[in-house]
């Protein structure tokens, strides 16, 4: 039996060469690509993929994020993330939101196809890339007096989702409607955001969540 994939990712280009790619083998078959986070979580739903392939940095809903809210609704849901970044911060964050693989974007088709295959039989994988990092932050533990927490780890997932949107340049009106809230609700939220991360302006929220890497814009 094929092994169900859900690709999630923003480039269309890579959608196109997934599908070329993937339409040959016997034991993956692509159902569905997402191009932001907010899909992916409700292509997630509704088609039940075996693997949902998620990109990390994407508009909307960061896969992060998104993999949290997938497996909020089905902890059984198995995310394997796609990410170009191989920093310890990004690695932990992604694991600790549900993924159960990690797979680095330059790493060799062979190696995302064995990652998949991995995760769809219900194993962990992780990139040889990144193996270290994982092994560093087990040994060390959570307790290392170097690791910095992100600010952002005080804010809900809905005050998450809110700042991205905001950030990534849409008003109050637009972020909204696409939530179908009230404006008069997303500047509540706008306020009770920059109270949490101790910001006075629009512009160093923006510039707060590019640094944490809630959006690359």
């Amino acid at each position: 039996m094929k092994i169900k994939v859900l690709f999630a990712d923003d480039h269309a280009v890579f959608h196109e060469c997934v599908k070329a790619l993937f339409s040959p083998e016997e034991n993956i078959q692509v159902i569905a690509t997402a191009s932001d986070g907010r899909t992916a979580v409700r292509l997630a739903r509704e088609l039940k993929p075996d693997v949902i392939v998620m990109d990390l940095s994407m508009p909307v809903l960061n896969g992060i994020d998104a993999t949290r809210q997938i497996i909020a609704e089905n902890s059984a849901a198995k995310v394997l993330a796609l990410s170009s970044h191989k920093d310890r911060k990004t690695i932990l964050s992604a694991l600790k939101a549900g993924a159960r693989g990690y797979v680095v974007k330059d790493a060799a088709i062979a190696e995302l196809l064995q990652a998949i295959e991995a995760v769809g039989s219900g194993r962990m994988y992780l990139s040889s890339h990144i193996i270290d990092q994982v092994i560093d932050s087990l040994l060390v533990g959570d307790e290392d007096p170097a690791r910095e927490a992100s600010p952002l780890d005080r804010l809900s997932a809905r005050e998450r989702e809110i700042l991205q949107l905001l950030a990534e340049g849409r008003n109050a009106r637009e972020v909204a409607k696409m939530l179908s809230v009230s404006p008069k609700t997303i500047e509540s939220h706008r306020h009770n955001i920059m109270q949490k991360l101790g910001v006075e302006s629009s512009s160093d929220l923006i510039r707060l969540a590019i640094r944490e890497g809630l959006t690359t814009l």
